[in-house]
């Protein structure tokens, strides 16, 4: 058929000089676990300076510290404060919401603070205690150990799941895998969260309409037959102050939502709530009317629980199951929650940092009687709105819970549980995004089906079997980009050398008597069966059209590789039974700016000299030349021998 190295212009596709195996290995290793380069601030340094930048990458307030004013200081003390006010009553429902203690809730925002506030990287980041974690650990530990029934028992499991939460989260980031976070997309935790929202929104019926027996189970049919079952035994009491705190709450958003110096309102609005109701209650003494109050409240900072790790319980299991699970969901929400706010004001967050100091303050939290700890969308949002400049307003509230803890906690004794729940929906509703569904269904179907079947899957199913679904979604989804690659057919735009998709450009002509593919993906075994039988599809669609069209005969099948960043054995066999199958039809295969990675292995497996060196090109216009000028040499060659006969 002729070679194209007699095609004179063409340039040569070198092959890249060889990598010793264990410099190729490095190089790989580093752009998997250190895509940040985090060493190369350590380059040419002293011995001393090492160590202090050593130090102050995982001591992040040593390196910033030194710079802190005292105008940051007035900006953080108000931040601080605003969200301790958001932190209390918020740590006393969500706690009622694991079915622990409320004095663990409080416990929680005093502590893990102050641990994030040495290691962790956001300087708006609030730390506390988040309502679906608390979710789960109530359904997932409430099934092998009953709260009531065995409550310390119960709580030993709690402060062991959260010991083992913060090791997977701390091991992510110190072992830097924290890219597998990134397997949740953001239609997953979309789905996930507004699903979970839903069903912890379904709970706080409970304590909205009185009832003292409940269902342990999260699905939407168990936890409304459980309400519909009891319909007797509803407090209208509960009902009516539920209603009024609910209102009230859902008010000082609206108006907060309406102009941004109202802010401060909603922020103190759960505070608020917590002092009216206590008061009520106080007054009127409506807990003698059915109205269910919070009950006395221990005074005295966090007693140690270390010995309370429960590692020789037969539910080891079940703790270290949830853990995990927690731990993902804490590390999912606080890390998207910090860039999302980093991103408002110009700075970068290290994930890696981020899940060690996760890591490190929940596990100190599981031996000082805390439970899981991340950071919540609601009280970051304040914090940032209230004007936090650095991570020392995670101390302002730290410090005011201390204050709480030590002198305050009798005066929670009158709180009814129904405003708690009223807090609890309040702050639910807010991650009921239904904009971003919205969103979702506009750009990318297939992303708002993800969203669906993880909120669906939490409120038919539970929690668990809606992390489940998102999760094997978007895994499965991920396996069908690299299981089933695009490919593409290239056509000329007129009056250029330029080569693009005849799909995405309708103006792009086809090149008589030629055939342009393109490989939108690395080629693997997973996908080169496939890439094949495609392949050879395109070839017998482009003969059926040009016979139907009676246009000239396809002579070559050129492929565009420049989106093939590297390829397997499998694909190396691909492409050579792809060659053999175009040959056996009287074709010719091109192929067109093959990556290095790419020529070293077809250089390796002799496939260079199969194809020929000729038919490698730089670009696909040199590819098109040279097929040209092939087609032309052999017209002029058949006319001349007409003409002879």
């Amino acid at each position: 058929m002729g070679t194209a190295g007699d095609y004179e212009s063409q340039r040569r596709v070198p092959v890249p000089p060889p990598k010793p195996f264990l410099k190729s290995l490095q190089t790989n290793l580093k752009e998997t676990f250190f895509p940040d380069d985090p060493f190369r601030q350590f380059k040419h340094q002293p011995t001393p300076r090492k160590l202090l930048l050593g130090l102050q990458y995982f001591v992040p307030i040593l390196e910033w510290a030194p710079r802190y004013t005292f105008d940051f200081f007035k900006a953080d003390l108000i931040a601080g404060i605003t969200i301790a006010s958001l932190a209390v009553p918020q740590g006393i429902s969500y706690a009622n919401l694991a079915s622990i203690p409320p004095i663990i809730g409080l416990y929680s925002s005093f502590v893990p603070p102050l641990i994030y506030a040495m290691l962790g990287s956001s300087r708006d980041l609030a730390v506390g205690t988040v309502a679906v974690a608390s979710l789960l650990i109530s359904s997932m530990l409430g099934k092998v150990v009953s709260p009531t029934e065995n409550p310390k028992q119960y709580v030993q499991l709690v402060f062991t799941a959260t010991f083992f939460a913060g090791l997977f989260q701390a091991s992510l980031g110190i072992l830097r895998l924290g890219f597998i976070v990134d397997f949740l997309s953001h239609a997953t935790i979309v789905g996930f969260m507004g699903g979970a929202a839903t069903i912890v929104c379904l709970q706080q019926l409970k304590g909205m309409l009185g009832l003292v027996h409940f269902t342990h189970e999260t699905d939407l049919v168990s936890v409304m037959r459980s309400v519909f079952g009891q319909i007797h035994q509803w407090r209208w009491e509960s009902a009516v102050l539920g209603c009024c705190f609910l209102f009230f709450l859902l008010l000082t958003r609206y108006f907060s939502k309406r102009k941004a110096a109202f802010f401060w309102i909603n922020a103190m609005a759960p505070l608020t709530s917590v002092i009216l109701g206590s008061l009520l209650v106080y007054l009127t003494h409506a807990e003698k009317h059915g109205v269910q109050v919070i009950g006395h409240l221990k005074t005295g900072l966090n007693p140690p629980s270390a010995s309370d790790l429960a590692f020789d319980s037969p539910h080891l299991m079940a703790a270290i199951k949830t853990g995990i699970i927690i731990g993902i969901i804490g590390l999912a929400e606080g890390i998207a929650v910090g860039r999302t706010f980093a991103m408002f004001k110009n700075y970068h967050i290290d994930g890696n940092k981020e899940m060690i100091a996760f890591g490190m303050m929940n596990i100190a939290g599981s031996c000082t009687s805390c439970y899981l700890t991340a950071g919540p969308f609601s009280r970051t949002a304040v914090n940032f709105n209230a004007g936090s400049r650095s991570a020392v307003s995670n101390i302002v509230m730290a410090t005011a819970v201390m204050i709480t803890l030590l002198f305050l906690t009798p005066l929670f004794h009158y709180t009814p549980l129904v405003v708690l729940s009223s807090i609890i929906i309040a702050a639910m509703l807010g991650l009921l995004d239904y904009e971003a569904a919205i969103h979702l269904w506009k750009i990318d179907k297939f992303d708002f089906f993800i969203c669906l079947g993880a909120y669906l899957g939490v409120v038919l199913g539970s929690v668990e079997i809606g992390l489940i679904i998102a999760i094997t979604v978007s895994l499965l989804r991920i396996i069908l980009f690299v299981a089933r690659p695009r490919t593409i057919v290239l056509g000329n735009i007129p009056n250029s050398g330029i080569y693009r998709s005849m799909e995405q450009y309708p103006i792009a002509n086809n090149v008589p008597g030629i055939l342009i593919l393109q490989i939108d993906a690395p080629v693997y075994f997973a996908n080169a069966s496939y890439l094949r039988e495609r392949i050879s599809r395109w070839i017998y669609e482009e003969e059926d059209r040009l016979k139907s069209a009676g246009e000239s005969s396809l002579h070559y099948v050129i492929l565009d590789l420049s989106a093939v960043g590297s390829i397997d054995t499998s694909g190396i066999s691909m492409l050579e039974e792809l060659m053999k199958s175009v040959d056996r039809k009287g074709l010719q295969l091109a192929l067109a700016n093959p990556r290095s990675e790419v020529m070293k292995k077809l250089d390796k497996s002799k496939l260079i000299d199969k194809i020929g060196q000729g038919w490698i090109f730089l670009t696909v216009g040199e590819a098109v030349s040279a097929c040209n000028f092939m087609l032309h040499t052999r017209k002029s060659t058949r006319v001349a021998q007409d003409n002879n006969v």
